[in-house]
């Protein structure tokens, strides 16, 4: 079914080594700060496939990042440059960090992806909690689209288990519909 047609079309996101790499070194830069970034791949079929990532010069507390214009800028030169080198690969996402609380879309999260696919579609988010991915051994991530406004998704029971903090526990959840 084509992509307009169903709100389930994408099913599967890979993501490249040097990709992941990439994101994951810089979620753990950022400490106890948010980072955010860009991701660049293509579509196929029912897949979004993630080829590379790059950071942005964002400003990021404990709960947020905050892009301002200069990240903006520093994404439509970059996007240009790497056409310009024959790198052909579109922007298809964003990443963000979550250190120490998971990995879920919060309010802000979810009125940012949801502007994205308003505009920028095929698109999806990406978010890594550097602190769990240490110590874990392997990476904590996850990867996720939102629903178009008015659309009602069926009620679903829960997916998997996730530790929240309790700082965060309100925010967590709510949503999850969106």
């Amino acid at each position: 079914r084509p992509l307009s047609c169903s709100h389930h079309y994408f099913k599967y996101c890979k993501i490249s080594a040097l990709a992941l790499l990439k994101m994951v070194m810089h979620a753990r830069s950022g400490g106890n700060l948010e980072v955010m970034g860009l991701m660049l791949g293509k579509v196929d079929g029912e897949t979004m496939i993630i080829m590379d990532s790059f950071a942005l010069p964002v400003e990021g507390t404990e709960t947020r990042v905050n892009a301002q214009a200069a990240a903006y800028e520093y994404m439509a030169a970059y996007i240009e440059n790497a056409k310009q080198v024959g790198r052909l690969e579109n922007a298809i996402g964003w990443y963000h960090s979550h250190p120490g609380y998971g990995c879920w879309l919060s309010g802000i999260d979810v009125s940012t992806q949801m502007l994205n696919q308003q505009f920028q579609e095929p698109f999806v988010a990406v978010v890594i909690d550097p602190t769990r991915t240490i110590s874990a051994g392997k990476v904590n991530l996850g990867a996720f689209r939102t629903y178009p406004k008015g659309y009602k998704p069926p009620d679903e029971g829960p997916s998997e288990y996730q530790t929240i903090p309790l700082n965060k526990i309100e925010d967590f959840g709510v949503h999850c519909k969106q």
